[in-house]
């Protein structure tokens, strides 16, 4: 069973995924920091670096975006991934033959600086990196993406019956308009052809009014907006296991309804309008299980934990069996604990929208059944995610790497800022340290500190090591001033902070 709950006020949209009442997506969007993946922008070449295979294009966003020579036919292979194997082995050739192409060409072959591009943003400004975007253009629609600069064609890998798949397949391809690409999507399984024939002719009429704009406007401009964030979660999460869509704000609801009325007339009755005064995140245990995933560390139900650290390379999670000892056997134990730890991990990796190089480091089993049973485990989990990912060769049973496709700020950046104390590192000096260094620092001001009496402001907590714990410090401090030394604590004074003042 899954449900949609959404929070919307005037300055921030959350729309929350649960399944079987348990969350598994969160998407965020603030008024003053909407998404622009998905956007398409005529953009200027300020930079081509052949080094690199790489060019830097101006879209009007302050950053310029980074367009990677590649990033045709990756974008292309992410699609490729979608199609069932036979479509998939259908475009092959294709495929191959441009990424042949694109590989024989550098990047100054195909951009030069000043000329005029389309892209679209395929990935938010992350740090201090501008946008990423590519110049295949893919729109999205309910039951179907159009792909109007490549010639692919095929059906969802998730709809299974192969009669279904040739029945989508052959009516798509009697309305595509030349060589374009089109994608079924898993909500068309079952729809008629008059139902497909009417998005495909609005995803055409969309891309014409995208090119006579384009043509119009002086770069950089923006040339299609993407969906808000209720609609775009909408359009690609309302299957048929969407049992209702909880909306707490009047404004959202209407706009929904009205949205849904479009896309999926017969769907309209799931929408519903929260109206209680009791907020609609803590009712559903959103807002519990948000402040849970800001966590390094997740319980699971039999005592295990998992951790979860990030890292500027990847990020590492560890499966530990904490309080959880089991009945039988060690290996029992073991194997209990990381089969339930499978669950949660790509849970997380899913709520927090963790990207790129994912290292799970799993309890080491002997048992090789164990092993077969826990990678069958992780690959049915990753199939319940939208976002792409992949376990890399050289992985073994037990010591997991997977690479995930990253378009957005993780949870943790959307909600958090770096620590004023550490900058982000995790990690700040210890007192005594500090007190060292407070030590240093007197020896090598000895002959600049006037005054018959030396004030030293320092932190609270600093302040009262020295007067207890570390006084072995302060005496030898007055020692080499021949001089007293008053301690004042300062409670603006970061913890490494400190002043020394002659009086």
């Amino acid at each position: 069973m899954k449900e949609i709950v959404v929070n919307a006020t005037n300055y921030e949209t959350r729309v929350a995924i649960l399944e079987d009442e348990r969350l598994v997506e969160i998407y965020i969007e603030r008024a003053g920091n909407k998404s622009i993946v998905g956007n398409v922008y005529k953009g200027r070449v300020t930079r081509v670096l052949p080094g690199m295979e790489a060019a830097f294009v101006d879209i009007g966003l302050g950053k310029d975006a980074f367009l990677y020579v590649n990033d045709v036919y990756e974008d292309l292979a992410e699609y490729q991934k979608m199609l069932s194997p036979e479509d998939a082995g259908e475009n092959e050739q294709d495929f191959a033959e441009m990424k042949n192409v694109v590989a024989t060409l550098g990047i100054q072959d195909l951009l030069r600086e000043g000329r005029h591009v389309l892209v679209r943003v395929t990935k938010e400004p992350i740090g201090t990196k501008g946008p990423r975007v590519t110049t295949h253009v893919t729109l999205p629609g309910r039951y179907m993406v159009l792909m109007p600069t490549v010639g692919q064609a095929g059906v969802s890998r998730k709809i299974k019956s192969r009669d279904e798949r040739i029945r989508l397949k052959s009516l798509v391809r009697s309305m595509r308009r030349g060589p374009e690409g089109l994608i079924v999507r898993t909500a068309a399984e079952g729809l008629d052809a008059e139902h497909l024939e009417k998005e495909l002719n609005y995803l055409h009429q969309l891309w014409d009014e995208i090119r006579m704009k384009a043509d119009r406007l002086n770069p950089p401009a923006l040339v299609h907006r993407e969906l808000n964030l209720l609609e775009r979660v909408v359009r690609d999460s309302l299957w048929s296991d969407v049992t209702a869509i909880h909306i707490d704000s009047e404004k959202a609801y209407e706009q929904c309804i009205e949205f849904i009325s479009k896309i999926d007339p017969a769907t309209v009755p799931k929408a519903k309008l929260y109206g209680h005064d009791y907020p609609i995140f803590e009712k559903f245990g959103v807002e519990r299980e948000l402040e849970k995933a800001l966590q390094d560390k997740v319980w699971l139900k039999s005592g295990g934990y998992i951790v979860i650290n990030h890292t500027e390379a990847l990020v590492a999670i560890d499966v530990n069996t904490g309080k959880f000892v089991g009945k039988r056997s060690l290996e029992d134990t073991i194997a209990k604990t990381n089969l339930e730890s499978v669950k949660e991990i790509i849970r997380q990796i899913r709520l927090r929208d963790l990207g790129g190089i994912i290292v799970i480091d799993f309890i080491d089993m002997e048992n090789p059944e164990n092993q077969a049973k826990l990678m069958e485990a992780l690959e049915t989990e990753l199939k319940k995610d939208r976002s792409p990912s992949r376990i890399m060769p050289g992985s073994s049973s037990t010591l997991v790497i997977l690479t995930r496709k990253r378009t957005r700020r993780s949870l943790e950046k959307i909600l958090c800022q770096p620590c004023p104390y550490c900058g982000g590192g995790g990690m700040i000096k210890s007192i005594s340290t500090i007190c060292f260094d407070i030590l240093n620092e007197v020896k090598k001001q000895a002959l600049y500190l006037e005054g018959h009496e030396i004030i030293l402001r320092v932190n609270p907590d600093v302040a009262d090591a020295l007067k207890d714990g570390e006084k072995e410090v302060l005496k030898e401090m007055q020692l080499f001033l021949n001089r007293p030394i008053t301690i004042k604590a300062d409670t603006n004074l970061h913890h490494e902070q400190f002043d020394l003042v002659g009086n």
